[in-house]
């Protein structure tokens, strides 16, 4: 039997070879989300609450009385994704659920005091990671970064 030889290749770093400005504009943008979420998680761990805990407070901070669908969409999770991390923030005691006066099926959900107070201690926590991700931008860079992105998502 002949024996096969592999050559090992040694994978790049992130900015290095495919990994770097040379390299696919989605992989890209892939790597840079996985670099700061991983981030976003070491800066929350204290906490206890995850990244889409957080996300979804965020969210109910901004949108009061947003239904489990509309904080799906907006968080860009499932519908059953979002269903047990409601359930969880409802157990901590962080939101609160409620029948929609017209639609009593639908479940409206806002934030509780704890659930504030605990969402301005990660704010806290995370802004550094965020202002990392400007430090090399211009007011003007950081525009069009902007700009670009909301495009690629519309």
């Amino acid at each position: 039997m002949k024996k096969i030889s592999f050559t090992h290749t040694s994978v790049p770093e992130a900015g290095e070879g495919k990994r770097g400005e040379k390299g696919h504009i989605g992989y890209l943008l892939r790597q840079a989300y996985a670099s700061h979420r991983t981030r976003m998680e070491q800066a929350l761990r204290e906490t206890g609450l995850t990244l889409p805990q957080f996300s979804i407070l965020t969210m109910l901070a901004a949108y009061p009385n947003a239904s489990g669908a509309e904080l799906a969409r907006l968080s860009l999770l499932t519908p059953q994704t979002m269903s047990v991390i409601v359930a969880n923030l409802e157990r901590a005691g962080f939101v609160v659920r409620t029948p929609h006066k017209v639609h009593g099926r639908i479940q409206q959900i806002r934030i509780t005091a704890d659930g504030a107070e605990i969402l301005s201690r990660c704010k806290l926590l995370v802004q550094s990671v965020e202002q990392c991700l400007q430090t090399e931008l211009s007011d003007q860079d950081e525009a069009l970064v902007r700009r670009w992105l909301v495009n690629v998502a519309k």
